[in-house]
């Protein structure tokens, strides 16, 4: 009796179309992007996200049904051959073909669509070049980022996404409520937690905690902010990298950070350079001083970052106001007041022209757990800015000094109750120590050249 043949695993279109021999059968699995009929052959074009070339299938049109067409999901066995066409090198000459997924009146016809409609799509513009390339290098920026922490012996913690703090002090937190019996009363339903809890806007003071007993930590996942905002920057759900180092100051973490933007560049030139290219074509405008993408990402990869005080930076705001006043939406500088994002992006893309710290902001405008510098006035922090973007990180070395850091409270009138916990971190075996923030997004516009925010992470979560 013969042995029967084992069914053809299932082969990526990446590793067809870069590895694979010809003359070889293989079986493919993907979505069908377009299909292009003549009198004797039929062109196929298949791709299963694994990489931004798409196979081609090259049949006669006696073996494809009508079903075939763009967004219907195929199984597929050929063999792999030498293209004639010069868009691809390899091609499949179909030997058998079975539809998985039909899909009539597909929504995302081959032709140019915006972005503005893709996102009324998010569930299906993954499937789209454009897409597929933002969240491959989205998959790539964590993994890289994950490596540069671990390859410096930093410990992954896990923080509370359900929290009764509110990190920053600002208020602009979602509630959450335990959902009860039809009737259950906001009251009861707070019960569940015994007091107000709230969906986190950072982890910093739990990781805070951690290095104060681990030494180097990271938090990486998910932070909610309940910020009416429109704008192309502000997602309500987005995903922040918060690194905290016991027994370090604030050059410490400036020094980090810049570390970590380097290595992601790095990390991203090495290894999505398919992508990369292709969303240079695409972007509508990456900003005159940058270039392309990849000179973008090589700037920053090999370039030093320009230092600012918060005081010198106000100066030179205040010079270029008086130099071109009608070049600013909002002219009015004066020492005190937070930088709006045109002023960022001012200092990042005119002034330095390269990616810019700027430290030592006044304590009014910054969060209580800011260490307080000796001149009464500000604090010991930083904010970096990259062009075209504005702010990206932002950190500061932690007040360690409890009477210090109870007076911070006072005068906020933050309830030190809610912050025991906290204190005692200072309370027993305060030590020096410091961290910043990363928002994963707008570090994944910077590196794709995406325009808004809402197309660099999957399902955005925005005011309505």
């Amino acid at each position: 009796m013969s042995k029967q043949k084992e069914p053809l695993a299932r082969t990526k279109i990446e590793e067809v179309l870069s590895h694979t021999s010809l003359q070889q059968d293989v079986c493919v699995k993907g979505w069908v992007r377009t299909v292009r009929t003549s009198k004797n052959v039929v062109f196929i074009s298949l791709n299963d996200g694994s990489s931004l070339q798409d196979l081609q299938i090259v049949a006669t049109p006696d073996q494809i049904t009508s079903a075939v067409q763009t967004g219907t999901s195929l199984h597929v066995i050929g063999q792999v051959v030498s293209s004639r066409g010069t868009a691809q090198s390899v091609e499949l000459q179909l030997k058998h073909m079975s539809v998985l997924g039909e899909a009539i009146d597909y929504p995302i016809q081959p032709k140019k669509h915006s972005l503005a409609f893709l996102r009324s799509l998010p569930h299906l513009r993954f499937r789209t070049h454009t897409f597929g390339a933002v969240f491959r290098v989205r998959h790539a920026v964590s993994y890289a980022i994950h490596t540069f922490f671990q390859e410096r012996g930093f410990l992954w913690v896990h923080t509370p996404l359900i929290t009764t703090l509110d990190a920053e002090g600002g208020g602009e937190v979602f509630r959450v409520l335990a959902s009860a019996a039809p009737g259950t009363t906001e009251q009861a339903a707070e019960t569940f937690f015994g007091q107000k809890a709230y969906l986190t806007v950072s982890g910093q003071l739990e990781a805070e905690a951690a290095a104060l007993g681990l030494g180097q930590v990271y938090t990486f996942g998910p932070s909610f902010r309940a910020e009416n905002s429109h704008t192309t920057r502000h997602l309500a759900e987005f995903w922040m990298i918060e690194p905290e180092m016991a027994f370090a100051n604030l050059e410490d973490s400036l020094q980090l950070a810049k570390a970590l933007l380097q290595y992601v560049a790095q990390y991203v030139l090495a290894h999505c350079p398919r992508d990369l290219t292709f969303l240079e074509k695409r972007a509508a405008d990456v900003g005159k001083s940058m270039g392309t993408l990849s000179a973008r990402l090589e700037a920053l990869s090999s370039r030093s970052f320009a230092r600012v005080t918060y005081t010198e930076a106000m100066e030179i705001l205040q010079d270029a106001v008086q130099r071109q006043p009608k070049k600013f939406k909002h002219p009015t500088i004066t020492w005190g007041m937070d930088l709006q994002s045109e002023h960022e992006r001012f200092l990042s893309e005119e002034y330095f022209q390269s990616a810019v710290a700027v430290t030592h902001y006044p304590q009014e405008i910054k969060a209580f757990y800011m260490r307080r510098n000796d001149d009464g006035r500000t604090v010991a922090c930083m904010d970096v800015l990259l062009p075209g973007i504005g702010e990206i990180v932002g950190g500061s070395e932690r007040e360690e000094r409890l009477n210090r850091l109870e007076t911070a409270l006072q005068e906020r009138n933050m309830p030190a109750e809610m912050l025991h916990w906290y204190l005692d971190t200072r309370r027993f075996g305060t030590a020096p120590h410091s961290g910043f923030g990363l928002g994963l997004e707008r570090l994944l516009q910077y590196v794709t050249g995406m325009e808004n925010i809402r197309d660099v992470i999957p399902f955005p979560r925005t005011p309505a």
